[in-house]
């Protein structure tokens, strides 16, 4: 190759933040979840820890802060990468909302901006947010996408697998963890947000059938009081809830499988509740959920390894402004 070209090709790496200076990509892979959170903790902007080790099988969640502009893989429901960020800036704010991984394309361009590369891109919406290595400032800078660093993004792009559950929420300017926005609005549709229909005067709604297979995905909307079920970005149930939590915080459960492959409920450590990482999910936390029993028992013959529920004050995109009383209800159960 040329001097020149050298020259050209390693500006553009740079302009994409793969070069030296601040957003230059550096990371450190570990061998313990103590040494993680330690490097977790003083991350400048473009470095990333990694240890893959620490839980070497099982579904992976990806769980997007952008409040502190913070990406945490875990597996299994454990911790096993942190990374730093770079998310949309004012007038192309990165949607929040429950997305699963819709396409992979290692070698993907634009087609909105000038066919700019999007290295190891991972699709979540068909309008164009996608997570994938890119600059990284310190700040939001993107149109809309996730960026990453660039060995990041590679090894997040081999370890995943389409329909992997991403979350992504935070209010990167104002520090809040959750929003009166709707989480589904950006999650479905190719370009265009859904219109939320209304439960109307019943009690739930149960599709299993527009999306068959995969993993399922439970937001318990505490401020609506309803309960959405997801399947490979497709809304496939939504019922009315009783949930007595007061709570502001998101919390997210995984359903996994132990050594013997037992299938039960742990929480995931978010950023700010590092409490939770590894707790089982209790009867008393049961107990303060509601729903109708058919509608529980529906969910529960779908639920296999890899499920994740995201309890959250954030809105799931209906209010009809009516209180529905459940008649027939159930609490669940472990």
């Amino acid at each position: 190759m040329a001097r020149r070209d050298v020259w050209i090709a390693a500006a553009a790496l740079a302009a994409l933040g793969f070069g030296a200076g601040p957003a230059w990509s550096q990371g450190a892979t570990v061998s313990s979840p103590a040494e993680l959170a330690r490097r977790a903790l003083e991350l400048k902007p473009g470095q990333w820890v990694w240890a893959p080790e620490v839980a070497p099988a099982g579904p992976l969640m990806v769980y997007v802060d952008l409040s502190q502009q913070r990406a945490t893989v875990y597996r299994n429901g454990v911790r096993i990468a942190v990374s730093t960020i770079s998310s949309g800036k004012t007038g192309h704010d990165t949607p929040t909302g429950v997305f699963t991984i819709l396409q992979k394309d290692a070698t993907h361009r634009s087609n909105k901006y000038n066919a700019a590369p999007m290295p190891f891109m991972q699709r979540l919406t068909w309008d164009g947010v996608a997570l994938h290595a890119g600059g990284l400032p310190g700040y939001p800078e993107s149109h809309g996408c996730v960026h990453l660093p660039y060995s990041f993004a590679k090894a997040l792009f081999s370890a995943t697998t389409l329909g992997a559950t991403v979350v992504v929420e935070g209010d990167p300017m104002d520090h809040m963890r959750t929003t009166r926005a709707s989480l589904l609005a950006p999650s479905v549709g190719k370009g265009t947000a859904p219109i939320p229909t209304a439960l109307g005067s019943s009690e739930y709604r149960w599709t299993p059938q527009l999306s068959p297979k995969g993993p399922l995905t439970i937001i318990v909307s505490k401020s609506d009081q309803e309960i959405v079920v997801l399947r490979n970005g497709v809304e496939i149930g939504r019922s009315v809830a009783q949930i007595n939590d007061d709570d502001p915080g998101s919390h997210v459960i995984s359903y996994t499988a132990d050594k013997s492959g037992a299938p039960h409920w742990i929480y995931v450590g978010l950023p700010g509740h590092e409490e939770d990482k590894d707790r089982p999910l209790d009867e008393a936390t049961l107990n303060r959920v509601k729903m109708p029993r058919a509608f529980y028992q529906a969910v529960q013959a779908e639920l296999k390894p890899g499920a994740t529920v995201l309890i959250t004050q954030s809105s799931v995109g209906q209010d009809t402004g009516q209180h529905i009383t459940i008649m027939d209800a159930v609490n669940p159960r472990p």
